[in-house]
């Protein structure tokens, strides 16, 4: 038999997996703020994550994390303890964010030390004019918890690799690449897909221990970030490589080379060893060198890159199905799922197909890629000119499998533990995966509220609504096993994607988990989308997808289908129009945007066929618009009535400070009060049972007046009414006269200790988060046996994205003929210094009955800025973002997304308040974007239009005025003091000893 043994009388000797990953990290350091820790165990799960893999790898004792807030804290634990891992979370707002790792590597030279870090253009800054070298790696954050678990796992990885690979040929996958932003991306997609596939391979164990041994044969992962880093690690295990990745552009010898990668390819192919290789380039035009080195390319920037990658992988490292190929087409033949179906199909491959796998050890490699090590060895060893024929190879591969599983006695194990809900649960989780921005919020919430016992009062109780999040580990599902990505990913208008996502099936095993909810809520359902992104910790993504309300039916098989049709839509919601277009607004990849669900009771009563709380609200615990004695830091709330949307969508609100609950603007004067009040509220239909679903999450939502929540008799507690005969406005509720929405009985007379509560919350909040917070709220007030009782219910916090750029010259010096623009209403903070145009609708020809045609040229506009990556000071009348277009220009985020400075300019015939409590906010703060209010004809701010006037346009239209300026327009804000200017272009201003010498 040519030198090849006979293997039918083999007795193949067991892999000692239990020998493998020794080394372990049993505790980590964290030193980070409350919030960012609580992100990371409680609502990451971290925790639960790791001990899962843990109990899946039969270990007992996963990592214990150990939480501390300062520098001085981490050492006296490190002087106590042993730590095998150190993860800061450096909080941005300090001015030397790495000295706690310097000092600390100092005494510890030996322990990891790893930086988790929002990525925005400062930290970039900072991260380049840093000496790093304390710190291992550095990683971007965006709260997802999987990051958590790859950086775990590359570090345990790197301390096992040496003796893992030597001891039974334990296969290496090497990753290059140098920017922190796509590792960081890249390696948990790598993790995941690696212990997934792991997971699926043990499940040919003949129990649940062999499973959990067998997945300590997975293959480890390593990073290198040069050439040399890459070299060297190839040198030491190419004889274990199951396949490497690496991107086209790194440092080499210093230096950062676009050709690093394929000359890396080059020095791999020089080897002779044949090792798939996977090159990966932000330029398509790359792939010719890929050709060359007969290796597969993968375009970065492609929409479906995760999905690419694994496909690449799973199809050349060994994973997923053996596809068996016709040699000269290529052709798909078969396909082996697994050994036994490899076992049953060895005689019908093609002896030329049989030839090309071997040669290229892809057997081998089917067997490494699922820890099969005795039968990957051997055929490894085996070259294929040592067989007589083809027949004689056929033989070799079935003996060795009848051997293999002989020995092994493979069988499967499945276990599913589905979770329970009953009406003393508060907050429960479907699924594995992130529970997304919101969700995250909510359980922090759900912990702030226990740990804080006296924010209830006798009353006034203060909760969270019943929830249950449904993870996004749960969306991958929907979206592979339906195949949505082709159609998500592309053109198609948002009412064919919402039609093709509701005609998807979500999981089977959903709707059970689905019944036991309905059981136990007894009001309407919101269905809240909660994506990885939205409202994360450093880039929120607020109001940018749907929420839909679900009428509570009394036929639950109606709920059900209702409820699953609201799942599918705030899925496809990820995928229309604007989201696409903030997505790439803000730089972020869709395809790395994942969605959860959150399930929630509405808050509110019944009365007749309609639902809405007393009253919704938002709240801030900065203020950037205060007025009389408030402070920036005294916080602000916009109270109305009804549903939330109301707000959201920029309608009229009560505005107050917490700390100034007695003076509210709003009610000085009686034409105030009468002009600026509340006059229409959202109400849940609860006689539209959603019969088709419409990309319009309000499509079932009333907008109803104030007269009909009168009949309602819900209006107790919350309006002063207006005495036409006395021409007075009076305190509470009395029959007959206009009803004003001033919240009085609550603010004035503290029936409820509402704006106490707030402040605490707020105070809280921003403590635990280490930075200023804004929270959604709704109250409902019940009347029982004549007494009021009304519940406080936390809906969502977030963080305020403080762009802490310093400020510190005097913006008072800037004189008129210096500035284009000043306001001393202005929202923001720092300097804006890459702005070269401006876009202004022209006042002398202004009329709001034109505003949803100027909506619609901005909208135009902006989308050439968007491909041109340009940014530009807007300027117009009125409300920016309302949703009524006599008040203003009716955008939405996404058609003004590149401006960076916005301006409201009030006209001397066309007079609005200032906009609040629009979701804009979130996303000015977050983008650093500057929002000024001016008000020219009353000497309140500058606005030199003539000046623009005179000037050549790049673009003119009936409407609007676009100027190009050669050299920048610098913008700068002062927050504390609310000034904001934009100066023309090459003014400096003078500082306070010019002015005086002058």
């Amino acid at each position: 038999m040519s030198g090849i043994p006979d293997f039918k009388n083999l007795v193949f000797k067991d892999t000692s997996f239990a020998n493998l990953m020794n080394k372990r990290i049993f505790n980590v350091l964290l030193i980070a703020t409350k919030y960012d820790a609580f992100m990371l165990e409680d609502d990451g799960r971290v925790d639960e994550q790791i001990f899962n893999e843990y109990t899946a790898l039969s270990l007992r004792y996963p990592p214990r994390f150990t939480q501390v807030t300062t520098k001085e804290e981490a050492l006296a634990e490190l002087e106590d303890r042993n730590f095998e891992l150190i993860i800061c979370m450096p909080n941005m707002d300090d001015r030397d964010i790495f000295e706690a790792a310097k000092e600390i590597k100092v005494q510890y030279s030996n322990i990891p030390i790893v930086v988790l870090t929002p990525f925005s253009r400062e930290v970039t800054k900072r991260i380049a004019s840093e000496d790093l070298k304390a710190i291992d790696y550095i990683f971007s954050w965006l709260g997802n918890a999987e990051l958590l678990l790859a950086i775990i796992k590359l570090i345990e990885d790197k301390m096992n690799v040496e003796d893992d690979t030597a001891s039974v040929g334990v296969q290496t996958i090497l990753l290059v690449e140098d920017s922190i932003r796509f590792y960081s991306s890249a390696l948990p997609h790598l993790y995941k897909f690696v212990l997934e596939q792991s997971k699926a391979f043990a499940a040919e164990a003949l129990n649940e221990h062999e499973q959990m041994l067998r997945m300590r044969g997975r293959p480890k992962i390593k990073l290198a970030r040069t050439y040399e880093e890459a070299v060297r690690i190839f040198d030491q295990y190419k004889d274990n490589m199951l396949g490497i990745i690496s991107d086209m552009s790194f440092t080499y010898n210093d230096i950062k080379d676009p050709f690093a990668g394929y000359k890396f390819g080059r020095y791999v192919r020089k080897s002779g060893l044949t090792i798939p290789f996977i090159l990966e380039s932000s330029e398509s035009s790359n792939s010719v060198y890929a050709e060359e080195l007969a290796a597969s390319f993968i375009d970065k920037n492609s929409k479906s890159y995760p999905q690419d990658l694994r496909k690449t992988i799973m199809r050349h490292f060994g994973f997923g199905d053996f596809i068996i190929r016709n040699p000269q087409t290529k052709e798909e033949i078969m396909r082996i799922k697994n050994l036994k179906d490899l076992q049953r199909k060895i005689f019908d491959i093609p002896d030329d197909s049989l030839v090309y796998h071997l040669s290229r050890n892809h057997f081998s490699r089917f067997f490494y890629s699922r820890a099969m090590f005795p039968p990957a060895e051997v055929l490894r060893n085996i070259d294929v000119s040592d067989y007589k024929n083809m027949d004689e190879a056929r033989q070799l591969i079935f003996d060795l499998i009848v051997q293999y599983r002989r020995m092994k006695n493979l069988g499967v194990v499945a276990v599913y533990q589905k979770e329970r809900f009953d009406e003393y649960s508060n907050f429960a989780r479907i699924g594995d995966g992130s529970l997304g921005g919101k969700g995250r919020g909510l359980a922090f919430m759900g912990a702030m509220v226990k740990r804080y016992p006296n924010l209830e009062k006798e009353n006034f109780a203060v909760n969270i609504p019943k929830t249950v999040v449904i993870c996004t580990d749960i969306f991958d599902e929907f979206m592979e096993t339906n195949e949505l990505y082709p159609v998500a990913l592309s053109d198609i208008d948002d009412d064919a994607i919402l039609k093709y996502f509701l005609q998807a099936d979500l999981p089977a095993n959903l709707a059970e988990d689905l019944m036991a909810f309905f059981e136990v809520i007894k009001g309407p359902v919101a269905i809240r989308s909660s994506s990885l992104l939205e409202d994360s910790h450093y880039q929120p993504f607020a109001g940018i997808y749907s929420t839909y309300m679900v009428p509570n039916c009394e036929a639950k098989q109606d709920m059900m289908r209702t409820v699953c049709d609201a799942i599918k839509a705030v899925y496809a919601s990820v995928f229309f129009k604007d989201s696409k277009a903030y997505m790439t607004a803000t730089s972020n990849v869709i395809d790395q945007e994942k969605m959860a669900i959150v399930l929630q009771e509405v808050a509110g009563s019944q009365y007749n066929s309609h639902f809405y709380p007393t009253i919704s609200g938002v709240a801030r615990s900065l203020n950037f618009y205060p007025i009389g004695n408030e402070k920036t830091e005294d916080g602000i709330a916009n109270l109305a009535l009804g549903l939330g949307k109301y707000i959201v969508d920029g309608g009229t609100t009560l505005r107050f400070s917490p700390r100034h609950q007695h003076n509210i603007l709003q009610m000085s004067t009686m034409n105030l009060a009468l002009r600026e009040t509340q006059t229409r509220f959202y109400a849940l239909d609860l006689k539209n049972l959603a019969e088709n679903f419409s990309v319009d999450d309000a499509f079932n939502l009333l907008k109803l007046s104030v007269k009909d929540a009168d009949e309602d008799g819900a209006l107790k507690y919350i309006v002063s009414t207006y005495d036409p005969y006395d021409q007075i406005i009076r305190d509470g509720y009395y029959t007959g006269g206009r009803k004003i929405i001033s919240f009085v009985n609550i603010l004035q007379h503290d029936v409820f200790p509402l704006a106490d509560t707030l402040d605490k919350i707020l105070k809280i909040g921003q403590e635990e988060m280490g930075r200023p917070i804004e929270i959604e709220f709704a109250v409902n007030i019940e009347v029982a046996d004549n007494t009021p009782n009304a519940t406080f219910y936390l809906l969502q916090i977030r963080p305020i994205v403080d762009n802490k750029e310093v400020m510190e010259e005097d913006l008072t010096l800037v004189q008129k003929d210096e500035a284009i623009l000043s306001s001393t209403s202005a929202l923001g903070h720092g300097i804006i210094s890459d702005i070269q145009d401006i876009i202004y609708v022209k006042t002398e020809a202004f009329n709001s009955a034109n505003n949803q045609l100027i909506a619609y040229e901005i909208e135009k506009i902006n989308r050439q800025f968007t491909e041109e990556g340009k940014v530009y000071v807007l300027v117009g009348p009125g409300r920016w973002g309302s949703s009524d277009h006599w008040l203003g220009i009716p955008v939405k985020w996404p058609h003004i997304s590149n401006a960076r400075v916005i301006v409201e300019c009030g006209l001397e015939n066309y007079q609005i308040d200032p906009s609040q409590g629009t979701h804009f906010f979130q996303n000015l703060t977050s983008f650093g974007v500057g929002y000024f209010t001016i008000n020219p004809f009353k000497e309140d701010g500058w606005f030199d239009e003539a000046y623009l006037n005179a000037l050549p346009a790049a673009y003119e239209s009936d409407f609007l005025r676009h100027i190009h300026f050669d050299t920048p327009i610098v913008a700068k804000m002062d927050g504390k003091k609310s000034l904001g200017v934009v100066l023309k272009p090459d003014v400096e201003i003078s500082s306070p000893s010019e002015k005086e010498t002058e």
